[in-house]
């Protein structure tokens, strides 16, 4: 059957466009859709290992100002409609895991060659508005676990707990998109865990302005051209989920992942904090790879194209990467300018005091204040401009040369 659209993430991100969030949101939920119905059906054989297209994709933003459960919402609304989806739990615990692993166990039948393979598997995807009910970084064997399945490992799993007792997930497989605030992350996920453990694993995705300003999205879409696109859209999500068996790189992707992988390490995240995330980036690279390949075409070939695409939506996300994480592991001094010039940056133009009295007197005092917005001036972050006749701050406009 043919496809309805030429490329299903673009088609989606068309699709989305009347919301307020930002499009990396949206091109994320795209991603993680169709990993969701991709599961643990296709893969990159490497002998040693695997790559599978399951993402651990994490939304961090302010709250109320870019609508991340609602993003989510909209890609799975598609995705609970493909028949045979396996969704996990909306809150993390190891029985509540079991339960959901136990109900998506399954054997998907294709051909290899002459012969009919099955393969095992356990697939799950959550959508997680949001990730405090579903992470718990002093949860040690929790974090363990995801930890280790993310890597899509063709071997069972065994866990014992005092409630469950002996757990056992026959090629757990499991895509997990979430979305937090910088609070959060501050409070919750200490710096360790994106230097060496599940935080390298991680896509993180910041966003703190709206995309535009639409009160009412109703009235800018046609309702029938929307649930035509709608229509269109699950359509061609079904036509993916039944792709099944190995992706196999060309001779020209062979040779651009080879040159990619002999490279410097980029700028970007140059920081030692990053090295873990970095030491897997192959890994997100083919990931992501298959996922857009998917969203184009039923043969299962990676194309150079895809790798480049691949690497550039990457780099982008990198930049993002660092603003998520500017506030972990940091004295209270640097905190307070993050924390300042994240308000700033969602309003765009804010007075001094309806920043200090509206967002920040009850998280530090007056002279903290003080010094963080001089901070933040001298640091070329924010500038004082004037709107409207008021004097305040604004993000610093850099210059492109």
């Amino acid at each position: 059957m043919a496809r309805i659209f030429p490329n299903w993430l673009k088609a989606y991100c068309q699709y989305t466009a009347a919301s307020e969030a930002p499009l990396d949101f949206h091109f994320w939920t795209g991603v993680s859709t169709i990993a969701g119905v991709l599961r643990s059906c296709v893969w990159i054989d490497q002998l040693l290992f695997k790559w599978k297209p399951n993402f651990y994709i994490i939304f961090v933003g302010p709250p109320g100002i870019v609508t991340k459960s609602t993003t989510l919402n909209i890609g799975f609304s598609l995705l609970r409609k493909v028949p045979g989806i396996h969704f996990g739990p909306d809150s993390m615990t190891w029985h509540g895991l079991a339960k959901k692993f136990e109900a998506a166990f399954e054997y998907r039948l294709y051909k290899n060659g002459a012969s009919d393979v099955k393969i095992p598997m356990s697939p799950l995807t959550c959508s997680i508005s949001e990730l405090g009910t579903f992470l718990r970084a002093d949860d040690k064997g929790l974090v363990s676990f995801l930890t280790d399945i993310w890597d899509g490992k063709d071997r069972p799993f065994s866990h014992t707990t005092k409630d469950s007792g002996e757990i056992t997930i026959e090629n757990a497989w499991l895509n997990v998109i979430g979305a937090t605030t910088p609070m959060w992350m501050q409070n919750n996920f200490p710096p360790s865990l994106l230097s060496e453990g599940i935080g390298s694993r991680v896509i993180f995705v910041y966003g703190d302005a709206k995309r535009h300003l639409t009160a009412y999205p109703g009235r800018t879409i046609a309702p029938q051209d929307y649930y035509d696109t709608e229509a269109k859209l699950l359509e061609d999500l079904k036509q993916i989920a039944k792709l099944i068996g190995e992706y196999r790189l060309t001779d020209e992707a062979i040779r651009w992942g080879e040159n990619w992988y002999n490279q410097p390490r980029s700028t970007t995240l140059a920081s030692s904090r990053y090295g873990g995330y970095f030491a897997r980036k192959q890994t997100h690279l083919h990931k992501l790879a298959i996922v857009i390949a998917a969203a184009q075409r039923d043969d299962l070939i990676i194309t150079p194209q895809d790798l480049i695409e691949a690497d550039q939506i990457l780099a982008n996300t990198e930049v993002s990467m660092i603003r998520v994480f500017e506030g972990l592991g940091i004295v209270d001094e640097a905190k307070h300018l993050a924390e300042i010039v994240a308000f700033v940056r969602a309003y765009g133009f804010i007075t001094t005091k309806d920043l200090y009295y509206n967002n920040c007197h009850t998280i530090m005092a007056e002279r903290d204040f003080q010094l963080a917005v001089r901070h933040a001036i001298e640091g070329g972050l924010l500038e004082r401009t004037k709107q409207n006749g008021a004097f305040g701050l604004s993000p610093k406009q850099r210059s492109v040369n």
